[in-house]
């Protein structure tokens, strides 16, 4: 089999270039012919696998649920935490106003 980088030319690339919008100079298109060239080797390569017995998975870990259990608890004290608020108005904080509100 040809490698790919063989495959793909330098009109390939700049005709995929041309279609993205991007002006490349003569430079930049051989040196991306060739760095595209490889990527599509390492595909072909990764495609190549026979992964047939391996079991599709999420995480190549076998982790499960790796946080803390969801346990209540208690919370602040309403009175406690608004006696600290700067301003407070009927059990709830009290903020200037916003969106031209009149005060």
């Amino acid at each position: 089999m040809q490698p790919m980088a063989d495959r793909i030319t330098r009109d390939d690339v700049a005709h995929v270039a041309w279609l993205a919008r991007l002006q490349l100079t003569e430079d930049e298109l051989d040196r991306f012919t060739g760095q595209l060239g490889a990527v599509l080797d390492h595909a072909a390569d990764v495609e190549a696998l026979d992964v047939g017995d391996v079991p599709p998975t999420a995480h190549p870990l076998p982790l499960e649920n790796v946080l803390r259990a969801d346990t209540p608890r208690p919370g602040l004290d309403r009175d406690v935490v608004l006696g600290m608020a700067p301003s407070a108005e009927d059990g709830r904080f009290r903020v200037p106003p916003v969106l031209g509100e009149a005060p």
